[in-house]
């Protein structure tokens, strides 16, 4: 087997892959600083792309991947003097460069992510060594045209240890004309002599009117419900296919129905909502529960130090917040019980306690709470 015949580990579900994504929404000021340093004439070899999950960060390494190959390696002055400097990162999609960029074709491009375990039966948890060595191969090799070459890490929070060593070998004596993006949701897990290497580009959430217009280009348009996810998916076009995928909107009004009972819980609906997560054939509605409400929990604990969430992500939800955490003291204590539990949901999956049980769990220790 190969990787081809497992889902992309770079690619949201439902969603095109960044390669693909020609448009970046809401990250201009890390276009902007990743343009005045190409133009400055002082480009750092080594980059860092930091900032929360879905925002857009291996977008951006591959709209920085076909610039880069694209632009022209002499700048200096000609018959005609001195070309002007560039004002975006966009580059032709008909350029001959763009469309093996697409194809996966590209001589001068690496993607460096996981590959396959041991047994070769599934993709590794890790970038391994083993793939690091397949990108030292790839660097001791010339450009046919001695021009740019680039290598997207994604993500590069995954290495092991002996992969985050040889990568750092790479970036200690790295070979002319490369540039490295480092794709990284966590960029304290990286070697701080790693981070030491890089020139970080920071990365935010995106406001709604970014996101929508985010998943309109990734064809998935959430129409008059954009607000509500918005505010669910906290900024991240990832997060909010992934619960469109799931109908995460809808069952978060669930659980927002559920919980406006407390403390009186009704224990029918709430067991109805348990055992909707039994079973291997529901591990992903299981894994979106936790999810929501671990998103609930820190949402309501918000709610008593700032107020009412505004937009809503469900009908009900800010009256419903009001009531159970009107003030900081009640805010403490939920931030306290979402900590709890997020431990505790952990743990239930580490040693494969039973779905149903976990989620009836942690929906009566809210009741008690309430």
């Amino acid at each position: 087997m190969s990787t081809t015949d497992f889902p992309d580990p770079t690619q949201v579900e439902g969603a095109p892959h960044p390669r693909q994504t020609l448009h970046l929404y809401g990250q201009g000021h890390a276009e902007q600083a990743f343009l005045e340093a190409f133009n400055s004439g002082r480009l750092h070899h080594a980059w860092m792309l930091t900032g929360p999950r879905g925002v857009g960060k291996a977008t951006l390494a591959w709209r920085i991947a076909r610039f880069l190959l694209t632009q022209p390696l002499d700048e200096g002055g000609g018959l005609f003097g001195t070309p002007e400097p560039p004002h975006s990162l966009d580059a032709d999609p008909e350029n001959p460069v763009c469309r093996r960029i697409l194809a996966e074709a590209e001589p001068r491009v690496f993607h460096l992510k996981r590959g396959l375990n041991d047994k070769k039966t599934a993709l590794s948890d890790e970038i391994r060594v083993e793939e690091v060595r397949k990108l030292t191969a790839f660097l001791h090799l010339s450009a046919a045209d001695g021009g740019r070459r680039v290598v997207v890490v994604d993500a590069a929070d995954e290495f092991t240890t002996g992969g985050a060593n040889a990568l750092l070998k790479l970036l200690e004596e790295p070979p002319p004309l490369v540039t490295f993006l480092l794709v990284t949701h966590q960029p304290a897990r990286l070697l701080p002599t790693i981070r030491s290497r890089c020139r970080e580009l920071r990365l935010t959430t995106l406001a709604p009117e970014d996101l929508a217009l985010a998943l309109t280009a990734a064809e998935a348009d959430a129409g008059d419900e954009t607000l509500a996810l918005s505010a669910l998916a906290g900024g991240s076009v990832g997060e909010a296919i992934r619960l469109l995928n799931l109908e995460g909107l809808e069952s978060y009004a669930i659980l927002v129905e559920l919980f406006s009972t407390l403390p009186r819980l009704d224990r029918i609906k709430a067991w109805a909502l348990a055992e909707g997560a039994a079973g291997k054939t529901n591990a992903a509605r299981f894994d979106l529960i936790l999810r929501l409400m671990d998103l609930f929990l820190s949402r309501l604990a918000r709610a008593g130090l700032t107020g009412p969430p505004e937009p809503e992500a469900a009908k009900g939800e800010a009256q419903l917040m009001a009531r159970l955490s009107p003030n900081g003291a009640t805010a403490l204590k939920w931030a306290e019980l979402h900590q709890d539990l997020g431990a505790r949901a952990r743990h239930g999956k580490a040693v494969n306690l039973d779905p149903a049980a976990l989620v009836m769990d942690m929906v009566l220790a809210i009741n008690t709470a309430a």
